[in-house]
């Protein structure tokens, strides 16, 4: 945003808080519900006190000087800290988010042919460029059988996210990398949303692991792409060993460190998810992949004759802040792609809404949501009787 942008905003009264100072996100009422936690997550205190740390230690951590060598060392313990806590064992590539991370991989993974499913992230449907299109079956799965026909050729990358994070559903990555790997091809997985508990499973399998701070606590802007051999992926020159241009940032580094040091009760929100898929099938609405397995903390629902742009209208008027999809496609509030590869009708695929929960999120949050909901599923039927 310009200066004149800013200037424009800053003469705005929506846009002052009572001191006449530009708002900051918790000037927002306390009585706001979020349930958007699959776009971005609130930061931690531990994260958002590291990331003042590092701000103190300025210094360019490419310099020779004191200053730089301790800024590096700084970054590198917290690139060694991110690295440890997904227990991974190769490279730490630190990027600007997982977005910049999967594009380094798909772009410069030494491979002849990119493969994706037809169900990614439109950041990896961008980098993929030309890239062959695997597809699902009505549940959100990659197509096993489709894979392994695919993969007959000159070795690819293929990029398959862990979890969607329109519908949470969750890929078999152990089936798929086996199917990968026996093809003599590499396997870059899209964690973003995975919460570091669940990284056992994936990091004996993948070649590539793009990650995230902003969806664990951790501050925007920063993410990194996990290597497993550094061999498979060509250098271009600059920081990162060479693998990636720009001056480090250093205090959001120490920030998505402190974040990963904080464990999320994954069992408490899978009660949650689950308290909220009965509640919403007994009121009539449509769980969207009901029979896959889910991430315990992200739901997509559909309402049956209410758009999902009235529905984030009159949830938002109640206080209550949920999305249509990721967050980088629901703004357009085009129809969804992941859903269209699932088999649903654009008219149905308009009707879906996702919600998603976070470390704060509560039983009596979700019981907010759900008598909410019930009211405008009510509103909807009236309005097509």
């Amino acid at each position: 945003m310009g200066a004149g942008a800013c200037a424009l905003y800053s003469h705005d009264p929506a846009f002052r808080n009572l001191n006449g100072a530009a708002p900051l996100l918790t000037d927002r009422p306390a009585s706001r519900l979020y349930l958007d936690h699959a776009a971005t997550t609130p930061m931690l205190p531990a994260a958002i006190a590291a990331g003042e740390a590092g701000m103190r230690s300025w210094a360019n951590p490419s310099s020779p000087h004191a200053e730089g060598r301790a800024a590096r060392a700084a970054l590198e313990a917290a690139r060694a800290r991110i690295g440890a806590a997904y227990r991974w064992g190769g490279e730490t590539i630190l990027t600007s988010g997982a977005s910049e991370a999967l594009g380094i991989a798909l772009g410069r993974a030494v491979a002849a042919r990119r493969l994706i499913s037809a169900v990614e992230h439109d950041a990896v449907i961008r980098a993929g460029g030309d890239a062959g299109v695997v597809p699902v079956d009505g549940q959100g799965l990659l197509d096993l059988t489709a894979l392994a026909a695919m993969l007959d050729g000159e070795r690819a990358i293929v990029g398959v996210q862990w979890c969607n994070s329109e519908t949470g559903v969750l890929q078999p990555i152990a089936e798929i990398a086996a199917i990968v790997h026996a093809a003599g091809s590499l396997l870059l997985v899209d964690g973003a949303q995975m919460p570091e508990s669940a990284a056992g499973d994936v990091v004996e399998h993948a070649d590539f692991l793009a990650i995230s701070a902003h969806k664990r606590g951790g501050p925007p802007g920063i993410g990194a792409l996990l290597v497993r051999d550094i061999a498979t992926l060509s250098p271009t020159g600059g920081q990162e060993r060479g693998y990636r241009g720009g001056t480090e940032n250093v205090p959001a580094a120490l920030g998505f460190a402190a974040a990963l040091a904080e464990a999320e009760d994954v069992a408490k929100m899978r009660s949650l998810r689950a308290k909220l898929d009965d509640a919403i099938a007994r009121s009539g609405g449509q769980l969207v992949a009901a029979d896959a397995p889910r991430h315990p903390a992200i739901g997509a629902y559909r309402m049956p004759g209410m758009a999902a742009a009235t529905q984030l209208i009159r949830f938002d008027m109640a206080g209550i802040a949920v999305s249509a999809g990721s967050a980088c496609s629901s703004g357009s509030m085009k129809p969804s792609h992941v859903l269209g590869a699932m088999g649903w009708s654009v008219e149905a695929s308009r009707e879906v809404v996702r919600v998603s929960f976070g470390r704060t999120t509560t039983e009596a949050d979700v019981d907010r949501f759900i008598a909410e909901w019930r009211s405008v599923a009510r509103s909807a039927r009236a309005f097509a009787a």
